[in-house]
């Protein structure tokens, strides 16, 4: 069950501005995402759900550790089967 993984247009720019490393590693996240749906698994570094509305489940990982730590934050809606990625950047502009 494949799900399908979007970007909106401020995380497809921001996807564009990574360096290599953290490109390639979001490219590994976003296969992931669509083989395995929302949760990744545990390899991933502080992946988890991020609190908020009920209605919403937004979750996020970290793509690179260290300084500067870039994060994944997308939100699920999972009656579609479809993946949102909303943000792809810099921990210190995370939106959360």
């Amino acid at each position: 069950m494949n799900w399908r993984v979007n970007f909106t247009n401020q995380a497809a720019k921001q996807a564009r501005q990574l360096n290599e490393r953290a490109s390639l590693v979001l490219q590994v996240l976003v296969d992931n995402l669509k083989t395995k749906g929302p949760a990744p698994g545990m390899r991933w570094h502080h992946y988890g759900r991020l609190h908020g509305r009920k209605q919403e489940d937004k979750r996020h990982c970290h793509l690179i550790k260290g300084n500067p730590t870039y994060i994944c934050c997308w939100q699920v809606k999972k009656f579609e089967k479809q993946i949102e990625v909303y943000y792809v950047g810099t921990h210190e502009k995370a939106p959360y």
